[in-house]
Order: C-alpha cells, then sequence, then structure tokens
C-alpha cells in the first residue's frame, strides 16, 4: 500500500488538465509530462512493447508466462484531469488512522471536508486518507487509475508463480473533455476486451452508460436604440429564456436519479443581438434518447416560427450506450464479478450516470466495461481517496488476469 500511495502522489503533482477549448490531442502539451514519465516507468519495471505515440496515448505489454491459449485482456485509464476546477500545484494531504471527524483541509480558508456533508466518510475509519489541500482538485480521476493499474503490472512481473496470458495496458489523453478514445488505436492495442479503471467507490462495476447528444442553440436578435425598439427589436436573450422554460425542470440534471435521463443548460452567453445556450442531452434509454433530440429540435422550430426563423441548432451525438456491444459477452463482466467477490468485495453493478472511454471504445470493436478506483467526489476541492481502496482496485486487477487464465483449459 505505501508503494502505490507514492505512486499515486507523484502523478497526482503533475498538472496534466485538458482544455475543451483546444483542437489538439493532447489538448495540453503538459499531458506529455505525465505520458513520457509512465512510459519510462513501464519499462523499468519491465514490460515490453512500451511505446508512446505523437498524440500521447501510452502502451505497453505484460507478457504471458502461461502456453496454453489465453484471451489477451488489457486496462485502460486517462492522465488527464477535468478542466472544471484549477489543478495547478495539486499538494496532496495524508492523514493517516482517519479518526472518522472533521478533516481540516485548508486552515488559511477554512475548508473542511466534513461528514456533515459527506455522509459516507466515517466508513474509512482507521483507514489512510489522501485528500487536497482545499484548493484544487486531486487528480484520483483517473491518477488512482493509472496507478492502480502500473502497481498491478509491477505485483505480476514481481510474483511470477501467478500465471496469466498477454495483458495489454494503456493510458490516454482528453478523456475529461470527452477525446479519449477518438485517436486510440484498438488494432495496435491487440486485447480481446479491456477494462477502465475510471469509477468511483470500491465495488463499483458498470457496464451501462447514458447515450450522449450536445446541443449549441444560436440565437439572433436585433438590436435597435432602446428608445425607439417599438415592434423593431429582436431581444435574443428573451428568446432564449422562452426556450429555457420550455423544458420540463423535472427532466433536469438536480431533478433526476438512476436511468432518469435529462436535458442540461451547462452554459449561457447573450447580449440582444445574440445569444449562445450550450446544452447536453443525455438517456440510458436509446429510444427515449432519440425522443429527447427530436423533441429539442421541436421546441426550436416552434420558436422559429413565432418569431422567424431566428434559432440555430447545431447537434451532435457524442457516445452511445456500451451496454448493447456488453451484453452480447456477458462473460467479461461475470470475470469481474467473481474476481471481487473472492478478495471479499461486493460488486455494485450500476449504470453510469455519465460517460467513459469505455462507451467509445466498446463502439470502435473493444468492448470495455469500468472498474472502481476508490475515489470520492471528483473534479474538485473536496475530492478524496482511501490508499485502502486504491490497493483493493490493483488486487482486483490481478485477479482479473488470474482469473481470466485460469478459466482456459
Amino acid at each position: 500500500m505505501e508503494k502505490i500511495e507514492e505512486r499515486f502522489i507523484r502523478y497526482a503533482k503533475i498538472d496534466t488538465q485538458s482544455d475543451p477549448e483546444s483542437d489538439a490531442c493532447p489538448t495540453t502539451q503538459k499531458q506529455w509530462n505525465l505520458a513520457k514519465l509512465l512510459a519510462k516507468e513501464l519499462e523499468q519495471i519491465g514490460l515490453k512493447e512500451v511505446s508512446i505515440d505523437e498524440h500521447a496515448y501510452v502502451m505497453a505489454t505484460l507478457p504471458a508466462n502461461i502456453d496454453k491459449p489465453v484471451p489477451t485482456i488489457g486496462f485502460i485509464a486517462h492522465m488527464d484531469t477535468a478542466p472544471d476546477f484549477t489543478a495547478e500545484n495539486v499538494t496532496p494531504q495524508i492523514h493517516k488512522n482517519y479518526d472518522g471527524g472533521d478533516l481540516l483541509l485548508n486552515e488559511e480558508q477554512h475548508i473542511v471536508l466534513s461528514p456533515k456533508d459527506f455522509k459516507e466518510l466515517p466508513d474509512y475509519k482507521g483507514q489512510t486518507l489522501i485528500t487536497t489541500d482545499g484548493t484544487t482538485l486531486l487528480g484520483a480521476d483517473d491518477k488512482a487509475g493509472v496507478a492502480e493499474i502500473i502497481a498491478a503490472m509491477e505485483y505480476l512481473m514481481e510474483h511470477p508463480e501467478i500465471q496469466h496470458g498477454k495483458v495489454r495496458v494503456a493510458f490516454n489523453p482528453d478523456e475529461e473533455v470527452g477525446r479519449g478514445a477518438h485517436l486510440f488505436d484498438v488494432k495496435k492495442f491487440g486485447a480481446d476486451w479491456a477494462y477502465t479503471l475510471d469509477g468511483g467507490p470500491v465495488g463499483e462495476l458498470e457496464f451501462e452508460n447514458f447515450n450522449a447528444a450536445g446541443a449549441k442553440v444560436i440565437i439572433n436578435g436585433k438590436s435597435v436604440h432602446p428608445g425607439t425598439a417599438y415592434h423593431t427589436m429582436v431581444n435574443s436573450m428573451l428568446i432564449a429564456a422562452e426556450f429555457i422554460a420550455s423544458f420540463p425542470e423535472k427532466e433536469t440534471p438536480q431533478e433526476t436519479r438512476e436511468y432518469e435521463g435529462f436535458f442540461h443548460l451547462y452554459q449561457m452567453e447573450g447580449r440582444v443581438e445574440k445569444t449562445v445556450l450550450q446544452y447536453i442531452i443525455r438517456d440510458h434509454d436509446r429510444k427515449l434518447f432519440e425522443e429527447k433530440k427530436k423533441r429539442f429540435m421541436e421546441k426550436a422550430a416552434v420558436l422559429n416560427k413565432k418569431y422567424g426563423d431566428v434559432i440555430q441548432v447545431e447537434m451532435e451525438d457524442q457516445y452511445f450506450n456500451m451496454r448493447e456491444k456488453i451484453e452480447p459477452q456477458m462473460h467479461i463482466i461475470h470475470i469481474a464479478e467473481e474476481s471481487m467477490k473472492s478478495l471479499g468485495i461486493q460488486p455494485i453493478v450500476k449504470a453510469i450516470r455519465g460517460g467513459t472511454d469505455g462507451a467509445q471504445l466498446s463502439f470502435k470493436g473493444l468492448p470495455c466495461p469500468n472498474l472502481f478506483t476508490g475515489g470520492h467526489h471528483f473534479h474538485g476541492r473536496y475530492e478524496y481517496i482511501p490508499v485502502e481502496s486504491m490497493y483493493k482496485a490493483m488486487q482486483v486487477v490481478v485477479k482479473i488476469i488470474e482469473h481470466t487464465a485460469s478459466q482456459m483449459k
């Protein structure tokens, strides 16, 4: 556990925040700093076929140590951290033998991680928690996944008595801006199936996610002097307000849960002359997803008819529910469940209320469900991860590899 703790902290201190405004890949040059370090460390622990391509995708191989045919499986994590909150000068804090109460993250700014706000905290009493200093995110999403995969590979290199087939690992940029799988070379990776380590608390096992679309709504108005605006001015912001209000309040993120989809307005910018709205549209059910997209366009059409073609909608699909690609191969879920149970971990099989690289990879021909990393409250100052949870995630990786080999006759 000390080794995985040290490894994670080293990675967390490297700023790898991605940038949604960039068209490059990786979207930020600083992601190369971690990519190059990981390639070097993979070579140092003895992995083969270590590569880093022109877009900072890192891949490596743990060679098989048995002769019988065993499927090649893979493990994937992303190197970037979210653009939602600052990731400069991340300073992880270690809290050993946590007492179950408040954790003072930043005395100067009076920032406290408290069970009053985060009810699960007392569950980790007696464990070692890694937190932020209250001024940045931590980056456990997904540097914990990176650390856990590499720790598992190192463990298997040090324990050749554990029989296994060929294992491929990969670390990619730009997952947090939705592009982590865009340039992922599935053919080069060469795995029969894979698992992303990009989940939350211990036991999470996910093979369902939202179907997702993004929509940019451009509303054009007409600006004239307000003193002479009678029947002349067209205020795009007021039309935008009418468009926004046309969606049911019960179909927003704050009013939905589990398998319920939503329309989410996440950004708006406007003046009289022009207003731009940014939406995401989500639903687990493909039919309901298509209906939501249709309703979205119909609402714009109603206002266009009322005001005279003032609204333009640019909509594109982002990813789809990987369930339809995983269900024909449910043995990969059963192997993960059996591996967790053999370690005394109760699998928590649930749908992701979001997306994952695994969704896009599944539709590119690499079935890829998602495993827990052990972290909580990603993308903000209250992010934390128990070291014991990271160790359990590493053990699950090892056990999946072991089980896959043992099930082959």
